[in-house]
């Protein structure tokens, strides 16, 4: 049966697993040129196919402190999503370790199972990604595709690939699958202050140039953005309280409120990744 996708291997080396660039310590019987029919999560790699991720990072919707209204609007679409009703592609960006990547991991602890899973891919594989779309539209599940941190450099043109499949492909949209992307930047390319000397008034009203509006065209095929910006500090000390009693800490012991402080004013960031990282660190000094 040939490869359903332009591989660069052949249909007998995908079957045996063993691809010419890839470790063996992956299972051979963890590689499919078809998606795992029930699994919840696994990941596409061009070269091999399909492989399983055995115990997926997940997170719980509950512990995503201060991110309310991004949870609502997720939670909705992953949920009209899932029951077969119009969804939107969602970009999720901002500060960095705000919950960007916790969020979409929650919506497959919360939504996932023999209905809907997940498929990350890698920004590497992007270049593939139209072969990706044209398996997953033969088979009869839903799909959360998750790309984490995406963005490109100026002379990538990968993001053209991303564009076109989100909105603007002869190809037709793939009903089973949505995008889930998150990013630190929002329009996912870099700007320039030359990209605005194009820019020109018509009419009393401000034209962009052309360099600006293709920057901006990729993320515009995202229907839905999340933006997660920086916590206060009483926001950033409230998720430490958090994780100290998920820990068995006593989170009513008001000694760590300075040092978390200090803690966080030296990576540069009160972000949920250093509130967790200060945790750890705070549990070291009374093993």
């Amino acid at each position: 049966m040939p490869v359903p996708f332009r591989s660069k291997l052949n249909a007998r080396k995908l079957k045996q697993g063993r691809p010419t660039r890839w470790p063996d310590f992956i299972r051979d019987d963890s590689v499919r040129a078809t998606p795992h029919s029930r699994a919840l999560a696994q990941r596409w790699i061009p070269e091999r196919g399909f492989v399983l991720i055995p115990n997926p990072a997940l997170s719980e919707p509950e512990d995503l402190l201060h991110r309310n209204r991004q949870l609502d609007l997720i939670d909705r679409n992953t949920r009209l999503f899932r029951d077969g009703k119009p969804a939107n592609h969602a970009l999720l960006w901002g500060a960095r370790g705000t919950g960007k990547s916790a969020m979409v991991r929650a919506m497959l602890k919360r939504y996932g199972g023999p209905d809907l899973g997940m498929i990350e891919i890698a920004h590497s594989s992007l270049s593939e990604l139209a072969d990706l779309m044209q398996i997953l539209s033969r088979v009869d599940r839903r799909y959360m595709l998750f790309i984490d941190d995406l963005s490109f450099d100026a002379h990538d043109a990968r993001y053209k690939g991303l564009k076109a499949l989100l909105d603007g492909s002869l190809l037709s949209s793939t009903h089973n699958v949505v995008v889930y992307a998150t990013s630190n930047r929002r329009h996912l390319l870099p700007e320039s202050m030359a990209d605005n000397l194009n820019g020109r008034i018509v009419d009393g009203e401000l034209h962009e140039g052309d360099a600006i509006d293709e920057k901006i065209s990729l993320s515009e095929r995202f229907g839905l953005w999340l933006a997660f910006h920086p916590f206060t500090q009483e926001q950033y000390l409230d998720i430490v309280s958090a994780h100290l009693a998920q820990a068995g800490s006593s989170a009513s012991d008001t000694n760590w409120h300075e040092e978390a402080l200090r803690f966080a004013r030296l990576r540069g960031s009160r972000s949920g990744r250093v509130a967790m990282q200060f945790v750890q660190y705070w549990q070291s000094l009374n093993v």
